[in-house]
């Protein structure tokens, strides 16, 4: 049975609503000697346009798995998965960058901006990659930095930087290409409380300016509060979907998950 046919009414998309992420009876096999692990067991899901989207699930429920085949960073064993509208099995290596390049922005728990550029250079660092002239690399980083606050750090390395000012940079990294699909993987996990709730609003407000959609994996109890809908994975499968307004969100303790 289908995401869709599985949950609520109350639960699903408005027909008018644009899928801009789809899987097919996923799978997801590892093979490991002469054994295998089942990471994903035939996941069908939606992921719309402009919504704010958090995977949830235990450690080796195939949270991260999943993730990672909606963000086209990995191919499924069986089953199909579409990026915007392309079968990400039918790409080439090339197309498949160009997708990752231009389609997709990422934001890693570990900010994974490097060490010896400056913010700027940081930010414009995949225009160059998607052979945007320098001015206007230059011109449209500024414009970003300032979007998230740290148009005055512009010319700051990392270790100048807070670690949320370090994810703000590697926000606006992630928005370069003007991109229609941001990944977030954990974003607020090395963060202090308060720190983290900034960076929530931050992704929270860009989503709902840019309608950019938001696919997070997190453990973040206040994500979850600025998500549209959770997907809860367990033994590879979607255990269930929800909206985030229906849950009763309290510290340390998610409708009964911890």
């Amino acid at each position: 049975m289908s995401e869709t046919q599985a949950r609520p009414a109350s639960e699903r998309a408005r027909p008018r609503d644009e899928v801009i992420v789809r899987t097919e009876g996923v799978t997801k096999i590892y093979r490991m000697g002469d054994s295998e692990v089942h990471a994903l067991r035939g996941v069908d899901l939606d992921i719309y346009k402009g919504e704010y989207l958090s995977i949830m699930g235990p450690s080796g429920s195939g949270k991260s798995t999943l993730f990672n085949m909606v963000g086209g960073l990995d191919k499924p064993s069986e089953g199909r998965v579409f990026i915007t509208g392309a079968d990400v099995a039918k790409l080439d290596a090339l197309q498949l960058a160009w997708l990752r390049c231009r389609k997709i922005g990422y934001i890693f728990q570990t900010y994974n901006i490097l060490e010896v550029m400056t913010a700027l250079e940081n930010v414009t660092l995949p225009m160059v990659f998607a052979g945007v002239e320098t001015a206007e690399a230059k011109e449209r980083g500024m414009e970003l930095l300032k979007t998230v606050g740290l148009g005055e750090r512009w010319d700051h390395r990392p270790y100048q930087l807070s670690g949320g000012q370090q994810q703000r940079v590697a926000i606006a990294r992630a928005l370069a290409n003007d991109p229609e699909i941001i990944l977030a993987d954990e974003p607020t996990a090395n963060l202090d409380t308060r720190t983290g709730a900034e960076i929530i609003d931050l992704m929270s407000s860009l989503k709902a300016r840019r309608q950019v959609t938001v696919i997070s994996a997190t453990h973040d109890h206040k994500m979850l509060q600025a998500s549209d809908r959770i997907v809860w994975i367990r033994d590879g499968r979607i255990d269930k979907i929800e909206l985030a307004e229906n849950l009763n969100i309290e510290v340390g303790s998610i409708d009964g998950h911890h």
